[in-house]
């Protein structure tokens, strides 16, 4: 093994993975919907280490192309045929309505690797490990966990990329020791750790003008509990749209009386995607109630109209305020 250090529960599923890229042809990756570094880290790290490991496979990763995301590489067009005696390995994906691209399920055989609550059980070998920061970070064990399977400078970028994005810089509860380790281990590749930071970092000036917008508008609870609505019209005013938003989601936790908070976009069927997100309450319970998921603290949800914007405020009201009263 090219390191002792894994998770000895987790070695006979990854086993079994590293068997079925050995076995297939084949192989056609996929990642979850309206995606983040850390879809498109794993998903496209995962690739290059599998044609760095295999070069007569034939392996693509599918999804649509987001511009935002280019500077960490392109998905590719494939048609139906293709998956026929395929391996589908879905990468970062809680539930089966967030896979990006329907055919997931046309393949001889699906795996699922991820690392939030394992609600939704899908695909014919399940790897999920909530208690991991990041996808790229079980992608990077499974590269550890096999002599078969080689890494590339690119393939460390990309995991690198995905690490930094779900742990906002390290940040985050779910950032472990392992997590550094395994960051450091990424790190010794040829690649800039430093612009990965500075790209996942930077803000052009729409964006810039948004964040002031979310910390002049930001209402806060005096239980900890704050929200946001940015309808279409505003997004329009600041020439954005919905997935830009992302890096706004993050501010209110800056905020030393902010203990949960959640920002409602307005979609163009003119429903509303929910980010949620805690410092110490659990939110996803509520997410699950308004039809999402996620993890403990970093969940999404839907709303459908100003009514249910209304009840999820009023419940993240009370979760903030229950937190509140017991510490």
């Amino acid at each position: 093994m090219k390191n002792k250090i894994f998770n000895f529960l987790n070695l006979s599923t990854q086993k079994k993975i590293v068997k079925a890229i050995c076995d297939f042809d084949t192989i056609i990756i996929h990642r979850h919907q309206r995606p983040d570094p850390d879809a498109y880290g794993s998903q496209l790290g995962l690739a290059n280490i599998i044609k760095a490991s295999f070069p007569k496979k034939h392996v693509y990763a599918v999804g649509k192309q987001y511009s935002s995301f280019d500077w960490l590489g392109s998905t590719d067009e494939i048609d139906d045929d293709v998956y026929k005696n395929a391996l589908v390995i879905v990468c970062d994906t809680a539930n089966q309505p967030r896979v990006d691209d329907s055919r997931y399920t046309q393949g001889k055989m699906m795996i699922k690797i991820d690392h939030h609550p394992n609600d939704d059980q899908f695909g014919d070998i399940m790897w999920v490990d909530p208690k991991a920061s990041s996808t790229s970070e079980l992608i990077y064990e499974l590269y550890e966990s096999s002599h078969k399977l080689k890494i590339n400078a690119e393939a460390g970028r990309l995991l690198y990329a995905g690490i930094v994005g779900d742990t906002g810089r390290f940040k985050y509860p779910a950032t472990s020791a392992n997590t550094f380790r395994v960051a450091s281990k990424l790190a010794e590749l040829d690649f800039s750790t430093s612009k990965v930071n500075t790209i996942e970092s930077s803000i052009d000036l729409p964006m810039a003008r948004l964040a002031a917008y979310v910390y002049e508008n930001l209402n806060i609870e005096t239980s900890g509990a704050a929200y946001l609505v940015l309808t279409e019209e505003i997004l329009k005013q600041y020439h954005l749209e919905d997935e830009s938003t992302s890096a706004v989601v993050p501010l209110p936790g800056n905020i030393d009386q902010v203990v949960s908070w959640a920002i409602f976009v307005q979609q163009k069927d003119g429903s509303y995607r929910i980010r949620l997100r805690s410092k110490g309450p659990a939110i996803n319970g509520l997410a699950k109630e308004f039809g999402g998921g996620g993890h403990a603290l970093a969940s999404g949800a839907v709303a459908k109209d100003d009514d249910e914007i209304k009840s999820v405020i009023s419940k993240l009201n009370e979760i903030a305020a229950d937190y509140k009263g017991d510490n």
